[in-house]
């Protein structure tokens, strides 16, 4: 009896220097500049969102923060080389949507993207658009939807490339909509966009931030936002969901986030957490993401950890559904 009362002891003297050691870590944390890892270039949204982040972040924690940019295709680069990092909270991985399609479309990957890293939280999301040519036929969604449903293949619509949020976003749109239609990707928005304007193309599923200089100057029409709401520097675009019917439920919206290795001491997670929220929460950060058609917007850990498994289930099906062969 005795001596199971001394393992129990002993245990719960574990237990607690365990607890003790992560939250001394935690206090001292951080010890050494950190790194955000963006998969993308630099100059895009993911990379100014990462940038404007970090400096007030750094700010906050008292060591600077570094921005190394990793581009590759479907950020694997920057996924390996997190997820090797020492897990002490030092090295932060931007997640994104994007993240979660790289999964879903990537037959292997050098790193299990829902066990490997640890979500710390959502920093943005940000509309995608269904837009024209304010030359073009097509004055409105009704219009566009219209000619699809009367015209069966003959409306081409445009994306960025195969395996994009955008591209599976309009080939989602295809099969919610019950419309037959041809998504033609492009290698980018530029050449996308001139296509557009060429009449080579009728319409055009994308960020919404990188055609705003197009839609404000007269160039491009935006006939509807594909999230649940409203934009409000675009009050009379309606979304897709406002079709009604088959379309009543559409919400496809993009977004960005944080995660570190998987082995990161919660309490590390927790105070990074807590420190993206206020930030977050500046006035100057919220401008800065807002004049990139960007909404600020953090969660807990768990939400977008929640988030990410969930979208890279969203994608697998449209995937699966548009028959796009894995990579």
């Amino acid at each position: 009896m005795k001596r199971m009362q001394f393992v129990k002891t002993v245990a719960t003297c574990a237990v607690a220097m365990g607890l003790s050691a992560n939250l001394a870590w935690a206090q001292a944390f951080p010890t050494k500049p950190l790194k955000i890892v963006v998969p993308n270039a630099a100059g895009g949204a993911a990379d100014i969102t990462a940038r404007t982040v970090g400096q007030k972040l750094g700010e906050a924690l008292g060591q600077s923060v570094v921005i190394e940019n990793k581009p590759s295709a479907g950020g694997v680069v920057a996924g390996d080389n997190v997820s090797k990092a020492e897990a002490d909270g030092h090295t932060l991985l931007l997640i994104s949507s994007g993240t979660a399609v790289s999964a879903a479309l990537f037959k292997q990957l050098p790193f299990d993207t829902l066990r490997d890293f640890a979500p710390v939280s959502k920093l943005a999301s940000f509309d995608l658009a269904i837009a024209v040519s304010e030359t073009g036929k097509f004055k409105s969604l009704a219009e566009l939807l219209a000619f699809a449903r009367a015209n069966p293949g003959k409306l081409n619509i445009g994306t960025p490339q195969i395996g994009t949020t955008q591209n599976l976003a309009a080939e989602l749109f295809k099969a919610s909509a019950g419309i037959e239609f041809q998504v033609v990707p492009f290698n980018g928005t530029p050449p996308a966009i001139t296509a557009l304007r060429g009449g080579e193309i009728d319409a055009i599923v994308d960020i919404l931030g990188p055609l705003m200089p197009q839609i404000n100057s007269k160039a491009l029409r935006p006939v509807a936002l594909l999230g649940e709401k409203r934009y409000a520097a675009l009050p009379d675009v309606p979304t897709v969901r406002e079709s009604g019917g088959a379309l009543s439920n559409f919400n496809v919206t993009s977004w960005n986030g944080l995660a570190v290795p998987a082995k990161t001491p919660k309490d590390v997670v927790a105070k990074l957490n807590r420190e993206i929220q206020t930030v977050l929460a500046n006035p100057e950060v919220k401008k800065r993401l807002s004049d990139l058609s960007l909404n600020a917007q953090g969660s807990t850990p768990e939400q977008v950890g929640d988030l990410l498994a969930s979208e890279i289930k969203r994608w697998a099906e449209v995937i699966a559904r548009a028959k796009i062969e894995r990579q």
